[in-house]
């Protein structure tokens, strides 16, 4: 183990009690990045019967944030490689709570629809900064435990906000409470990350400012691990690193395109399903409590898919399974559209669909976090989340105007269509090279001296 290298010293330690703290914490963010998106989902029927607005119109305001999130992944997530990932949760938990307040007194759709737009910004920027935080923050052995559970802490968000909705906030109030119970959870991990996340050691090893010894030897000794008394020697008679390589080195942006591209058409489908779901079972002829009940044990299925997969990935390599789950996930999304009579049924159809769909995204999490190395993997988490936040911007507005023009009735036919992304995806990953970001670069930077 290097004597002067932090990353090397995370890697290979044991993990610390403190450094599992932040992992929980990094797994809350996702769960509050997780609520925070499905809000509007689980508003969907009350503003739909408040405001007398079609499906198409609906598909619009459901994909606000996810427009927001794809400015917000590429924005603030490289503002997570230039200034630190801590300044960046930090700045990202302000914007969210701020749009999630004001979307609770919205008066007109456009309205609502720019002010979770502007909620999407904070939670594009959170994704790409938790996710660099706990690859960063984790030893070898440990990552790929740390990151499948950081992954299912996004359905877990919606399970928690899910049973909040439907046995609460739907019931004794109306569709504005779920964003003001949102931006209160939202407020109240600001202190949280202030006091108890630390800047991670890599950033400071991978930017060198000035003091970046102290300062790594202070984040280190928060995480309690051992210091470091110099950095090793930059190698100055090659060029160095630059975030911008995802799209410049040949290894880096044929892996950039094609774990973009496959998130984007992945997205397509998953968010059909944690969009809709709502509206759909609610059309069914179920209350709006009845029907967000149906996304909650959609996330539950998410959960439990993700966590199963995440730690079968540490026996498995990630192309295959993942290939796997997206054709099972197809197939789960074609049966929930095939409709149902009774709402165990709906659960259930919701619940299979979301376990292998997410079940697919920590397949692609761990692609993110093998794929790139760490001085750009905030960037090109971003980069990556951002063009795949494509497909889920698109997909309540596709889904929306498909119900328009073929009608509520041809439910099977929009799902099958909708499935599709999924099938895509797997060609992408069939093109996928999977191999590890940081010995790539070396071996690339080796090769130009």
């Amino acid at each position: 183990m290097s004597a002067t290298d932090p990353r090397e010293i995370i890697n290979e330690s044991p993990m610390s009690i403190r450094q599992w703290i932040v992992v929980v914490l990094m797994i809350l963010l996702n769960a509050l990045d997780g609520f925070d998106v499905l809000s509007s989902a689980f508003a969907a029927p009350g503003i739909s019967q408040e405001w007398g607005i079609p499906r198409s119109e609906l598909g619009v305001v459901l994909s606000a944030e996810l427009v927001g999130m794809g400015f917000g992944s590429v924005l603030l997530g490289g503002l997570a490689d230039k200034a630190g990932r801590k300044l960046a949760m930090l700045l990202c938990l302000f914007v969210m709570a701020i749009g999630m307040y004001m979307a609770h007194g919205a008066g007109d759709v456009w309205t609502l629809t720019i002010w979770r737009f502007i909620t999407g910004l904070g939670i594009g920027g959170m994704l790409a900064a938790t996710n660099a935080v706990v690859a960063e923050s984790t030893s070898k052995a440990s990552r790929s435990v740390a990151m499948a559970l950081y992954v299912i802490g996004y359905p877990l968000g919606g399970v928690i906000g899910g049973f909040a909705a439907q046995s609460w906030l739907l019931v004794d109030y109306d569709w504005r409470a779920v964003f003001m119970f949102g931006a209160v959870v939202t407020a109240v991990m600001i202190p949280l990350v202030f006091l108890l996340v630390p800047e991670t050691p890599a950033f400071y090893a991978a930017r060198r400012p000035e003091g970046a010894v102290e300062k790594i030897n202070r984040s280190l000794r928060t995480l309690r691990q051992r210091t470091i008394e110099a950095l090793p020697p930059l190698k100055l008679e090659g060029p160095q690193p630059k975030v911008t390589d995802i799209l410049s080195r040949p290894g880096l942006r044929s892996v950039t395109w094609l774990l973009a591209f496959g998130y984007m058409f992945h997205t397509l489908t998953f968010y059909y399903i944690l969009k809709f779901a709502v509206q759909i079972v609610a059309d069914s002829g179920f209350t709006q409590a009845q029907a967000a009940s149906t996304l909650t044990w959609a996330n539950v299925g998410g959960a439990i898919g993700g966590a199963l997969f995440g730690f079968l990935l540490k026996k498995w390599d990630i192309k295959g399974p993942t290939i796997a789950m997206l054709l099972l996930g197809v197939c789960a999304v074609a049966w929930f559209g095939s409709g149902h009579g009774d709402l165990a049924a709906w659960r259930f159809a919701g619940f299979l669909s979301m376990f292998f769909l997410n079940a697919a995204i920590v397949g692609y999490y761990a692609a993110f976090a093998r794929g790139f190395p760490a001085y750009a993997r905030a960037t090109g988490t971003g980069f990556v989340l951002g063009i795949g936040r494509a497909g889920a911007a698109g997909s309540p507005i596709i889904a929306g105007f498909l119900f328009d023009a073929l009608g509520k009735e041809q439910l099977l036919t929009v799902s099958v269509i909708m499935s599709l992304g999924s099938v895509m995806a797997v060609f992408m990953l069939l093109f996928l090279p999977m191999r590890d970001g940081d010995a790539a670069a070396a071996v690339t930077a080796a090769g130009k001296k």
